[in-house]
């Protein structure tokens, strides 16, 4: 049989890892707890779980911080929690790896279906499955061994830039909605904000070398959402 999901959650309030806890367990998920930012890198190096929901305002060490560490090292899910009027925190939440974010106060319903949307997502699911190959002018995409080169330089992104290159580039010169985006990169049944893809586009740009004013490979259809631009070779 397949082991439940194991879950971190980190929170410096105890009642509210406590509620989180309670309502992911009884979805049969395993729960690993963690009280501060520093304790939540220990815990993802050591304890390997399979998603983080990750409080961003926390002493010490916050959530954002926490993330740019775990991210050295780990591509686990993360699923950020913010405070309501904390617009920069998604965004920052965002640039720095997470998945998904959660404003407070929240249903706990919400996040298990936030929990769930995002797993499955698995990364193995995701990963490609043959030796195709996406060959561009100086552009490659590995879809086998998940790797870009541009200019024959390889490229550090992160698993879901990838995966949003691959879906623009499987169909070159196609307008992708943020919502299309969404439903083929984070899965049909993702409820969290559009505006995801726009950070997660920003980050992948900078990561090929391209610009949002002046683009080669990704470009911005307004008011639509976004088209990959070279032809295939």
């Amino acid at each position: 049989m397949t082991p439940p999901a194991k879950i971190l959650v980190v929170d410096d309030e105890t009642n509210l890892r406590t509620l989180v806890g309670s309502y992911l367990r009884a979805e049969g998920y395993e729960v690993v707890e963690a009280a501060d930012g520093l304790e939540a890198v220990d815990s993802v190096r050591r304890r390997r779980p399979d998603l983080v929901v990750l409080d961003v305002r926390m002493p010490g060490m916050d959530g954002i911080e926490a993330l740019r560490q775990i991210r050295t090292f780990s591509e686990v899910f993360v699923i950020m929690l913010t405070a309501r009027a904390e617009e920069a925190d998604k965004v920052i939440g965002l640039s720095v790896g997470a998945d998904d974010y959660l404003t407070k106060p929240f249903s706990p319903r919400e996040l298990v279906a936030r929990v769930k949307a995002v797993l499955r997502r698995s990364r193995g699911e995701r990963r490609g499955g043959g030796d195709d190959e996406l060959a561009f002018p100086g552009l490659t995409i590995d879809l086998a061994r998940r790797t870009v080169t541009v200019e024959g330089s390889p490229r550090d992104v992160t698993t879901l830039e990838f995966d949003l290159l691959a879906a623009l580039a499987s169909q070159p010169g196609r307008v992708f909605s943020r919502r299309q985006l969404l439903e083929a990169v984070w899965g049909w049944d993702f409820v969290g904000d559009e505006r995801v893809v726009d950070v997660h586009i920003r980050n992948l740009r900078q990561a090929l070398g391209d610009s949002a004013t002046d683009p080669v490979v990704i470009g911005t259809v307004r008011g639509v959402g976004y088209r990959f631009l070279p032809e295939p070779l």
